[in-house]
Parts: C-alpha cells; sequence; structure tokens
C-alpha cells in the first residue's frame, strides 16, 4: 500500500479465500506452536500503518539498525494486489499494486540514505518465488528487510505453506536473517504479520464486544476475526493490533485477547513505531518512536463475564507510551523517557463527555482516537474516574476510566500529559 495513501479502514477477502481459511482455522490442532524457534536476537520497528514518506525519524531507524550507510533492505509487499489485479497498473502515478509499491518503497529507503533496497518479487502473482533459490540467495544479500501494508492474509499464502503454516524457504531465510541480527521492520498488515498465535484478521469494536470472536476471516467486515495459528510469529509477548485509536480499535483488541486468553495487546497507532530488541528472549525491551504511541493493554488481572445484557470486562488496565519512552516485556515495567515529567492535576473541571469512545464508522462525526482523548483528559484533572459509551446501542456500551493506586501521568515541555501508566478501564453493557 502506497505511504501516500490512508489505507482501507475495512479490508474483505474474496468469498472463496474465506472459505479455505475457515477450513484451515478449524483444525483443532491451531494453538500448537510452530516448529521453528522462537529466539530471535535482532530487532523489530513494527508501524501501525498511516506511515508517512517524510517520517525521517522511523524511515532512519529501520536503516541504522540495518547498518547505515551500508543497509540493504529487501521490501515485500506480498501483502499489496498483485499487477493483474491492479486495474492501474499500467500508470505509475496511479498504481498501487505489489510490484509498484515495492518500487515506491525501495526508492524512499535510498533517499533516506540505505546503500541498496530492492523488491523481493513474492507475490499473488509470483507464489512459486517464495521457494526460488535466487530470491533467497536475494535474501541472503540483505541486512534488513520492510514488510508492506494491505492484506495480511495475503502474506499467509504467499510466504506460508498449507494447513501447518510451514516456513517457504523466502520466509526461513528473512527469519535466519532476523535470527542472526537483521531487523525486520513492517507497517500495518507488515506490522500485524509479525504476530503470534490469534492474529487479529477484521472487524470493528462495537461488534467484537457485542457478538464476541471467532477463527477465520470473514466477509463480513465487522466481525471481529483471528486467525489461531497466527502470523510470522516474530513478536509473541502480546497480541498485536494496528491503526488503533485511528480507527476506535481498543474495544475489539480487548475482546479479541480476553476470548483467547492472551492478556497484553501491543495496540500500535498510526506513523509511529514500536521498536523491539531482542524479540522473544528474556531481554526483550521496547522502545516507541513517533508522533503518537503505543497502548499496553494489560489483561492479567482482568475478569470477563457474559450475561443477561451482554459482555463485560472488569479490571483491564490501560497504559500509552509516547516517544523515547521504553517498556520491558517481561517486568511488564514501562520507563517514561528523561525528558518527560511527572503531571499534577490541578483542573477540577469535569471530562468532557464522550458518546462515541470507539469512533465508530456509523457516526459521521466521530472523531479518531476517542479513547485516548478521554483518557488524557482523566489524566489532567483532579477527577478519579470518567466514562464515555459506544455511539452504537443495543446495548449500549459503557467504558469507565478510573485511577487506581499506582496510575501515574507524564507530560512534555507543555505540562499536558502524553503518557499514561496504568489506568484501569472497565467495559459493561447498558
Amino acid at each position: 500500500m502506497r505511504a501516500t495513501t490512508r489505507p482501507a479502514r475495512r479490508v474483505v477477502l474474496a468469498g472463496s479465500a474465506a472459505l479455505a481459511l475457515a477450513l484451515l482455522t478449524a483444525n483443532p490442532a491451531a494453538h500448537a506452536a510452530p516448529s521453528h524457534a522462537y529466539r530471535h536476537p535482532g530487532s523489530l520497528v513494527l508501524v501501525g500503518g498511516g506511515l508517512k514518506d517524510d517520517n525521517a525519524q522511523v524511515y532512519g531507524e529501520i536503516i541504522k539498525r540495518a547498518g547505515g550507510s551500508a543497509a540493504r533492505i529487501g521490501v515485500i509487499t506480498a501483502a499489496s494486489v498483485p499487477e493483474s489485479q491492479d486495474p492501474d497498473a499500467d500508470d505509475p502515478d496511479l498504481c498501487s499494486n505489489s510490484a509498484c509499491n515495492g518500487k515506491y518503497y525501495s526508492a524512499l529507503f535510498e533517499r533516506y540514505g540505505a546503500a541498496d533496497a530492492q523488491w523481493i518479487p513474492i507475490d499473488l502473482d509470483h507464489t512459486a518465488n517464495a521457494d526460488d533459490d535466487r530470491i533467497v540467495d536475494q535474501i541472503n544479500s540483505m541486512t534488513g528487510f520492510f514488510f508492506g501494508g494491505g492484506d495480511q492474509y495475503r502474506y499467509i499464502t504467499t510466504l506460508l505453506h498449507g494447513d501447518r503454516h510451514k516456513d517457504s524457504k523466502a520466509l526461513a531465510a528473512i527469519r535466519a536473517k532476523l535470527a542472526h541480527g537483521a531487523v525486520v521492520a513492517g507497517s500495518s498488515a507488515g506490522a500485524q504479520i509479525a504476530s503470534g498465535r490469534d492474529m487479529v484478521s477484521g472487524g470493528d469494536s462495537y461488534e467484537a464486544l457485542r457478538d464476541g470472536s471467532g477463527p477465520g476471516y470473514f466477509d463480513d467486515p465487522t466481525r471481529l476475526g483471528y486467525i489461531p495459528k497466527g502470523g510470522f510469529g516474530f513478536l509473541r509477548s502480546g497480541l498485536i493490533d494496528t491503526h488503533t485509536g485511528a480507527y476506535g480499535r481498543e474495544g475489539r483488541a480487548l475482546r479479541l485477547a480476553a476470548d483467547t486468553g492472551h492478556d497484553r495487546v501491543y495496540a500500535l497507532e498510526e506513523n509511529t513505531a514500536l521498536v523491539v530488541d531482542n524479540p522473544g528472549t528474556h531481554d526483550e525491551r521496547i522502545t516507541v518512536l513517533g508522533t503518537n504511541g503505543v497502548a499496553v493493554l494489560d489483561l492479567r488481572h482482568a475478569h470477563a463475564h457474559t450475561g443477561e445484557d451482554g459482555w463485560s470486562l472488569r479490571g483491564a488496565r490501560y497504559t500509552y507510551l509516547t516517544d523515547g519512552d521504553h517498556y520491558t516485556a517481561r517486568a511488564w515495567r514501562p520507563e517514561p523517557a528523561p525528558d518527560k515529567e511527572p503531571l499534577t492535576p490541578h483542573d477540577s473541571t469535569p471530562v468532557p463527555a464522550n458518546g462515541d469512545v470507539f469512533y465508530s464508522v456509523a457516526n459521521p462525526d466521530g472523531k479518531p482516537y476517542a479513547l485516548r482523548t478521554t483518557a488524557r483528559a482523566l489524566a489532567a484533572r483532579s477527577r478519579t474516574s470518567a466514562t464515555a459509551t459506544t455511539y452504537e446501542n443495543g446495548p449500549r456500551f459503557t467504558v469507565t476510566l478510573t485511577k487506581p493506586r499506582g496510575f501515574t501521568a507524564w507530560s512534555g515541555a507543555a505540562d499536558e500529559p502524553l503518557t499514561l501508566v496504568g489506568l484501569r478501564i472497565d467495559i459493561a453493557p447498558e
């Protein structure tokens, strides 16, 4: 997906492919761990989508980790439609297919200082290339990799084989490069595919809260679906979601984690990177880079319940990390950047009302980052709690944010809340 184009909010897989996936995910052994190793001493740079072509901070970080001026970046855009499905394939100004996007990103990485950047020609038009030794040689000559956006299921169909999700030769080579210190980066679907088991495949927050989740990739784009065997498994310390605040996906992320038994979600925001050193090891350490942030949703002490009125969740925690903050996964420890100061609120006015906490597509007046807006408004005030609701009803869900003991907010130069640590979230049907 071109960096200059806002990704579609919903991606629908063709019906025949959805059926194939449904059969795939029905396997009762779906939660079995794949055979590849988990330990990766390299690093990841995962962007929540919307990566702008002027984001020198993130592109520079990828190049630095790939060797700086000697960096050789392999660009994989198999999540895009192939040339054969792009009606504008012959127009360089309008095209948005895998080859076209591969050239675009390659030029962008070279503009930011990489010694070389090359499209790796694997897509739905070239599936055999994933097991071509010449492509493996190309991959082995690279020092870093970037996975573009689009539809993450296309990465599964092009780089993994069969219902066992066996690595193709190309993916095995990338995995080996990561294990020997390479950087693997991606944006949107390219970040999502780094997931381990139960990778989200679609859905909107309200329908997720109302109806729950199911294995598969559904023609109904509002239905919360997930792939039990997951993506490539580069990051396994939590679920991953992308475009989170921009599309109001916190609700679906919490519901999926509760349904599938995960106690942590990394909810990635647009144009912002989750940088992971030593992924999959006891030394896994995270840094946030960019203009927005990353929400870490903690469900270790949360309790979900389905009653006559609907589904509810009590006791989840919301930590929102921003530029320069660190996070130690094993210890669940956030570390605000050293240039931020603890915030002491003095405003006692009410928190502004929020009647669309998950930015519904049905609301023509809705605003993105709605949950974050209410959370920061509460942090800036001396009040201890605030409530917000979903736009939809039947039932309407109320989200209650509370400052528990130990909650902290951190500000930058403007003395406004940026980083939030340990805010409590409860969700209940009205």
